[in-house]
């Protein structure tokens, strides 16, 4: 079991997702918006969501300090952009 954190549209919210294994960033943009879609993620249901809604968003994996696997689906950050 994993935790998907997914932040959308200045919104954010954590799922939890069951994953065999390693999944590759592809699939958690497609596991996400399925999510999003069908209003399996509380508080973020976009039923109109585009298939490519997060084909630019960072996916980033992390451990917690039980060693519980949280992954960030998160939009880029244009640190220093002007």
């Amino acid at each position: 079991m994993a935790t998907l954190n997914i932040t959308y549209d200045g919104m954010s919210a954590d799922v939890p997702v069951e994953l065999d294994g390693p999944v590759p960033d592809a699939d958690i943009r497609r596991i996400a918006t399925e999510l999003v879609r069908s209003g399996g993620v509380p508080g973020l249901h976009l039923s109109q969501l585009r298939d490519d809604a997060f084909a630019h968003f960072v996916v980033d994996r992390l451990r917690g300090a039980r060693g519980e696997e949280r992954i960030y689906l998160r939009p880029k950050v244009p640190f220093g952009a002007r």
